[in-house]
């Protein structure tokens, strides 16, 4: 059984975000709380992340967003080999740019990113117009991680700010993934 793990980003994801509107949709979809949403500290969102991949019983399936794109590889990069075999695919969606003009300061250790094949299936799905990241930085990224990579269009930042309400379409994508 799978269990989709839901990985918001700085400040969380409010009540109009895909992310909360998918938890509220779907059986088997768990957000991971972090200690400070609004003060994120790398080691500490990692380990969190760490803890609530081991308690997960089967497999787990990553959903980030934003800032917890970057989470993902540098857990990745530390996690137990147990935790991280458990993880069958991550789905990451518009990852942040630590070195953008826009990066919250608030954000502790997420720079320098990790540029290591995850050791799992992954998609990053960007938009063209999106102010925290680049398509060509985001490109990069996906060729690093061997990520697939799809532009989606001009959605802004991929948040509940883009007026997607439900996103069936990253539903879409989320199910392909998993799919393989």
């Amino acid at each position: 059984m799978q269990e989709f793990l839901v990985l918001p980003g700085y400040n969380g994801s409010g009540p109009q975000h895909w992310q909360t509107l998918w938890e509220a949709d779907h059986p088997g979809f768990r957000r991971v709380q972090q200690p400070d949403w609004d003060n994120p500290v790398q080691r500490e969102w990692s380990e969190t992340l760490e803890r609530a991949i081991a308690e997960t019983p089967d497999e787990a399936v990553l959903i980030a967003h934003s800032l917890a794109c970057l989470l993902v590889v540098h857990w990745a990069a530390m996690a137990a080999p147990a935790t991280l075999a458990k993880v069958k695919a991550a789905l990451l969606v518009a990852p942040v740019d630590p070195e953008g003009p826009a990066f919250p300061k608030e954000c502790v250790g997420f720079f320098p990113v990790p540029k290591s094949r995850l050791p799992f299936r992954s998609l990053i799905l960007a938009s063209t117009n999106d102010p925290y990241a680049t398509v060509e930085y985001t490109l990069e990224l996906s060729q690093s991680w061997g990520s697939r990579f799809e532009v989606i269009g001009p959605k802004g930042h991929i948040n509940g700010a883009s007026g997607l309400g439900r996103w069936d379409d990253g539903f879409q994508h989320l199910t392909g993934l998993v799919r393989g």
